[in-house]
């Protein structure tokens, strides 16, 4: 059984940095692909980046690049988010998903709040 949780999130001033952790269970991280998505108060759900560990791949979306590092640990069958220079518009609730995602694996997600 497919089980991702997200943990890391908190209440963070701008500028400041959190890492976030997407713990999987029921696969590896080398059969999928995982993503971070986010979604603001009154927002749709958006992909933030992505990480292929059998590929050696990264993708970012143009708001998050350049602050943002995604990263896995096999052996820890974990997927990281580091989170730099944070700023305001960066507050959400931050989810982890296989791609192709699946509906069944979206968890509690973690609050990121980043507000001075």
């Amino acid at each position: 059984q497919v089980q991702l949780v997200e943990s890391g999130g908190g209440l963070v001033q701008p500028g400041d940095s959190l890492r976030l952790s997407c713990a999987a269970s029921g696969f590896a991280l080398d059969d999928y692909a995982i993503a971070w998505f986010r979604q603001a108060p009154g927002k749709e759900r958006e992909g933030v980046s992505c990480f292929s560990s059998g590929a050696g791949d990264t993708y970012y979306v143009d708001a998050v690049q350049g602050r943002f590092t995604i990263s896995g640990d096999n052996a820890k069958n974990t997927v990281y988010l580091q989170m730099n220079s944070l700023k305001p518009e960066d507050t959400a609730v931050y989810y982890c998903n296989t791609v192709p995602f699946d509906a069944r694996n979206w968890g509690q997600g973690t609050q990121v709040t980043v507000s001075s």
